[in-house]
């Protein structure tokens, strides 16, 4: 298998930004009713870009008390989940347990033991992007922008001041809300630009 270089910081910076959803595609999901609104709506997929958002923690010892926000999207519309509701805490929950939805992401692994912390269920069928991408040759772990760069010749936009933002805030703001959206719009974009089917 060939050992292919991840394109540099540098590179990726030189690219021109991919398009992302804008407000009008994404949906903040707070209440049980609303939530039901979206299971529907997520539950007639068969795959959905996945990711989870936690409050940042800066002191040694603290653990984080994420995931606070969990967002899944399809193709042309994403769904922002805060799990202040109880509710939203279910829905989340369904969906991630459904086998007949997969869950596609990135860098994955540290989701999986705060969800099961949280809310007590560990994620069925969900695929880590970055292990295609280590399959396919490339040593160094790509994440989003290196997998948008790689598929698409195109920067995938990150907001360093979003990242560290406080995500257990009840009222999210719009550059969170984009932010998160589009963390997992841009994983199920990676994924169907592959090819890859369900069945992995």
């Amino acid at each position: 298998m060939p050992r292919l270089p991840s394109p540099t910081k540098d590179e990726i910076a030189a690219l021109e930004p991919l398009s992302r959803l804008g407000l009008g595609d994404i949906v903040v999901v707070s209440t049980r009713q609303e939530a039901e609104v979206a299971f529907l709506a997520l539950g007639a997929s068969t795959v959905l870009g996945f990711d989870t958002e936690s409050k940042p923690t800066f002191a040694k010892a603290e653990v984080s008390e994420g995931p606070h926000v969990v967002q899944f999207s399809t193709l042309h519309k994403a769904y922002v989940f805060q799990l202040h509701d109880a509710g939203c805490c279910e829905t989340v929950s369904q969906l991630l347990v459904a086998d007949s939805i997969a869950k596609v992401g990135f860098g994955l692994a540290g989701d999986h033991v705060q969800i099961m912390r949280t809310l007590g269920v560990r994620p069925k069928n969900v695929l880590d992007l970055n292990v295609v991408f280590r399959e396919k040759g490339y040593v160094k772990e790509l994440g989003v922008r290196g997998a948008v760069a790689v598929v698409f010749n195109r920067r995938f936009l990150k907001s360093r001041k979003a990242t560290t933002s406080n995500w257990a805030n009840r009222q999210l703001s719009e550059s969170q809300i984009v932010y998160s959206a589009n963390d997992a719009w841009a994983a199920i974009k990676v994924f169907h630009a592959l090819g890859l089917s369900m069945d992995f």
